[in-house]
């Protein structure tokens, strides 16, 4: 079930002043308490409430949320606290000015019963700061192919502007990168404050499969299967490279598993550095033979050395 827009749920517009942020905020609160509120989903709500106030009322969260929706703000904020006590994340002011007339004549003009304002969140609200201040840094998966990882190229980054447009970015990838890499997009992160800068975006890859390649640094790797024909008498075969084709000669008596290199011929990254391309040779026997080819292997067979004669567990055989 996809969840609601935050602003929707608090009823504001996506450039609503923190001020007015808090005002909602208390007039849904003060319409949520159980005092006031008697539905059964009651309680609920006000999770829904808190959680879309947790985050817009966070600077960083909110520039987070506004650039990339809920897809990236982790498996869900967490909302109020169990045990039949949803109103323990209420801020201390929020608490104050709401719910104060409720417990006033208990214990003077605050909240009795230990209640006050500071009490009742164990904290106190941020003070303001005036100074300049730059824009947090906003952090974002970007899955990419392979192919680009490896070569290089662009990709698109599409944005959700503070106006509620989208806006796309073309990142460049630079060839080599590694599953895992960071790239940052610099002025594209939250909003600055008080004639601060914008902050950036930290893009961490993700680097996707591909069907026959794999890689290890900047060495592409690569499974050849032959017969044992060809494992035998050797093979010439015609390989895909990342940029054109090369030809590999396969010598005779190549078994399974063994790695044949070709120098230079793997990934080139940014800085012309280069790796390998190991050729992974699989020998792959006939899955049927003809009687006459079983006795003409038979007979092969029996004028070969056995390869197993030499190995040292093969003299536990012997009586």
């Amino acid at each position: 079930m996809s969840k609601r827009d935050y602003y929707e749920i608090l009823g504001i517009s996506k450039d609503a002043s923190q001020d007015e942020l808090r005002q909602a905020h208390r007039r849904l609160v003060r319409k949520l308490h159980p005092d006031v509120n008697k539905a059964e989903d009651a309680s609920s709500q006000f999770s829904e409430v808190q959680e879309a106030y947790d985050v817009l009322s966070d600077s960083e969260k909110r520039a987070q949320y506004d650039r990339f929706g809920h897809s990236d703000m982790g498996a869900g904020q967490p909302g109020p606290q169990g045990g039949g006590a949803p109103w323990s994340d209420v801020d201390p002011e929020t608490f104050e000015s709401v719910f104060g007339d409720f417990f006033k004549g208990a214990g003077g003009g605050r909240a009795g019963g230990g209640f006050d304002a500071a009490g009742f969140s164990g904290q106190g609200r941020r003070a303001r700061q005036a100074a300049p201040r730059r824009g947090s840094d906003l952090r974002h998966q970007l899955d990419i192919t392979f192919l680009v990882a490896a070569r290089g190229g662009t990709e698109t980054l599409r944005l959700t502007s503070h106006g509620g447009g989208e806006e796309k970015i073309e990142v460049r990838i630079p060839a080599g990168v590694q599953d895992g890499a960071t790239l940052r997009v610099r002025g594209k992160g939250g909003s600055g404050s008080a004639g601060g800068p914008d902050g950036d975006i930290r893009l961490k890859l993700k680097v996707g499969p591909h069907p026959w390649y794999r890689r290890d640094g900047l060495d592409l790797m690569m499974d050849v299967p032959i017969s044992i024909t060809e494992s035998a008498l050797g093979v010439t075969v015609e390989l895909p490279l990342l940029a054109g084709s090369a030809t590999l000669r396969i010598p005779p008596g190549t078994g399974s598993g063994v790695k044949l290199r070709m120098s230079g011929k793997g990934i080139t990254d940014a800085k012309g550095v280069s790796g390998d391309f190991l050729a992974v040779v699989s020998v792959v026997g006939p899955k049927s033979l003809s009687e006459e080819d079983q006795a003409s292997l038979s007979e092969i067979g029996q004028r070969l050395d056995d390869p197993r004669r030499s190995l040292p567990w093969s003299e536990s055989f012997e009586s």
